[in-house]
């Protein structure tokens, strides 16, 4: 999913949404769903708010990120099948877990 995602540096625009660039230089603001850590590694969770050409309206976009000392987040895609499915892993335990304590 994350292979149409340049790998650059992000702004974060506020606590709540992150702005990323297309391959065709094209800007997709998406709300962050979720971060979290695996091993020592963070990984975050977007939505965009629009559909983006070839995927689904649903599609939630999973990559590593780090932030640098300004505060500026950088998305790394996950380019390796067994991290990829191990974050993916995670994030849907996240979302079980966010629909349980809400019953």
């Amino acid at each position: 999913m994350s292979d149409t995602m340049n790998n650059e540096e992000y702004e974060d625009e506020d606590e709540d949404t992150v702005t990323i660039t297309l391959e065709d230089g094209s800007e997709v603001n998406c709300d962050i769903i979720a971060t979290f850590p695996i091993g020592d590694k963070d990984y975050i969770a977007l939505l965009p708010d629009r559909v983006i050409d070839g995927y689904d309206e649903d599609d939630v976009y999973l990559y590593r990120y780090e932030k640098d000392k300004d505060g500026d987040i950088e998305l790394f895609d996950i380019e390796d099948d067994d991290e990829f499915e191990a974050v993916a892993d995670r994030f849907d335990e996240l979302m079980d877990e966010e629909e349980f304590d809400e019953m």
